[in-house]
């Protein structure tokens, strides 16, 4: 398979693994949400009863664990590719 072969093939696998690392880094967040002691749902940005520290760290945790979810997916896709095809996606 070439490389430009390789790459396109990848695109549709990508596509997929994003959307199930978005899924995972949500059943995560809320799973880390309630560890931490708060209510079953993560507050929303324009929610009034909630303070901005509650706020902010809940948007701080939620980017962080989806930051690590899709950076552990996509090099794992990248590394099954090359695997694969022998060819590293970009």
């Amino acid at each position: 398979m070439s490389g430009l072969a390789g790459k396109l093939a990848y695109k549709p696998v990508g596509l997929l693994l994003g959307v199930a690392a978005g899924a995972a880094a949500g059943a995560l967040f809320k799973q880390a949400w309630r560890l931490a002691g708060h209510d079953d749902d993560a507050p929303n940005a324009t929610d009034e009863d909630r303070g901005w520290g509650e706020i902010l760290a809940a948007a701080a945790l939620q980017g962080a664990i989806f930051a690590i979810v899709k950076a552990a997916v996509d090099r794992g896709g990248a590394v099954a590719v090359r695997r694969t095809t022998g060819y590293w996606p970009t």
